[in-house]
């Protein structure tokens, strides 16, 4: 006996109560197996897809892209012979007629949105109405950017602070076609979150930068001999891998560097595993994936694990829990140019550091050198271990024996 299945959008987690629909890839009288793929969510880093777990033949679609929708919302219907296990509910029909039930399905990843809703606890929002304060000027700090209680009060302390200068917004539009012609684009989702968390982190965060530029002569020899001997086997070996081993050394090291302030800064939580962001370059913008337990891992493991991680980042193919519980940022501008800068910390880590292009000093040994950047949170770090933590990572880069 036939049956129509009402396709229903899963919960997709915690504090998520909506999200928006990015592509509809099947068509109405379209035939359908099991684990197809029916709609695709737009989350602010990655496309998400949701699956059907029977097979038929799609007989409404009841949903269009841009849509915004939520947890239960009917997806699509489907008519099917093989519509059976404990997702499906019964619904009530008339004898002879062709059945009708619902059925869930689950996402193949599970996405953390932020489609501009904004997170927070009924309290929350009841101190926020009584004191006629805006959620939307708050970036939350709490899981998948739920606003907590401490970020309400850290914003209200601020603007009591700055309660004689301007406020804190953006300055009101102006009218540049005035001046001349102009072209106006749309700030994509991961910049406009991305530009949030980091002014966050600069307006938070006490930031010193400590620089030192490293011999890295023999760590060149050495990695274009492993180069060599991937030639055949397609694994792109760069200096990253290398970056990312000395700077698990480090951070072993100076555990303080593999920290995170918590409770308000009455805590210190020192983690004991060593997972390394690498921030890539997309054309949707700065994306970090992390790369997990840099210490276990070689040369080889690692740059495969790169390849892999930079071309899903640039597709949007990662998955979200790719993207969170870093201990470290490394962030390669090696490839562009220039010699130093001071890169923004990625909270809640406590330092970052930015990697400058190598350049060839003009003496008799024609050394390499690579310009380092380490910026690192004041409140936990303070200056003598930042430059012990920098003159130690640029001495393993200088005698990169053990570096495997």
């Amino acid at each position: 006996m036939k049956k129509i299945i009402n396709i229903l959008l899963p919960e997709l987690g915690e504090g998520i109560e909506t999200v928006i629909i990015s592509e509809i890839p099947v068509s109405t009288g379209q035939k359908i197996n099991k684990d197809d793929t029916i709609v695709i969510l737009e989350s602010d880093k990655a496309s998400m897809e949701i699956p059907s777990n029977i097979e038929g033949v799609v007989k409404s679609i009841n949903i269009k892209n841009g849509q915004e929708i939520k947890t239960g919302d009917l997806l699509i219907t489907i008519e099917s012979t093989k519509a059976t296990g404990k997702n499906i509910k019964q619904t009530p029909t008339q004898p002879n007629k062709t059945e009708q039930k619902e059925t869930t399905v689950k996402t193949r990843t599970k996405p953390q949105l932020n489609n501009g809703g904004i997170y927070a606890s009924p309290g929350v929002r009841r101190l926020a109405r009584e004191l006629e304060i805006n959620l939307d000027m708050i970036l939350g700090s709490g899981d998948k950017g739920r606003i907590t209680k401490a970020d309400l009060h850290g914003y209200i302390k601020a603007k009591m602070y700055a309660h004689n200068t301007k406020p804190l917004h953006f300055e009101e539009d102006i009218d540049f076609n005035q001046w001349g012609k102009i072209d106006v684009k749309k700030l994509t989702k991961v910049k406009t979150i991305t530009g949030q968390r980091l002014s966050k982190a600069w307006k938070t965060i006490p930031h010193v930068t400590q620089f030192i530029e490293s011999d890295v002569t023999d760590l060149e020899v050495l990695r274009k001999k492993e180069k060599t001997k991937q030639t055949n086997s397609g694994v792109k070996v760069t200096i990253m891998p290398y970056l990312m081993k000395a700077t698990a050394s480090a951070l072993i090291e100076h555990p303080v560097f593999n920290s995170s302030i918590q409770n308000n800064g009455t805590n210190i939580v020192y983690k004991k595993y060593y997972h390394i962001g690498v921030a890539v370059d997309t054309k949707y913008g700065l994306v970090v994936p992390v790369i997990r337990d840099v210490d276990k891992k070689n040369i080889i493991e690692l740059s495969k694990e790169l390849m892999d991680v930079s071309e899903r980042a640039r597709n949007k193919k990662l998955n979200p829990n790719e993207l969170k519980g870093g201990t470290f940022t490394i962030s390669n501008l090696g490839g562009i140019g220039g010699s130093f800068f001071t890169p923004i910390i990625n909270p809640p880590e406590v330092a970052i550091l930015g990697v400058s292009r190598i350049k060839t000093e003009n003496n008799a040994e024609k050394q390499l050198i690579l310009p380092l950047s380490l910026s690192y949170d004041h409140r936990v770090v303070d200056g003598a271990a930042g430059a012990a933590f920098i003159v130690f990572l640029s001495n393993i880069l200088n005698n990169p024996q053990n570096l495997n």
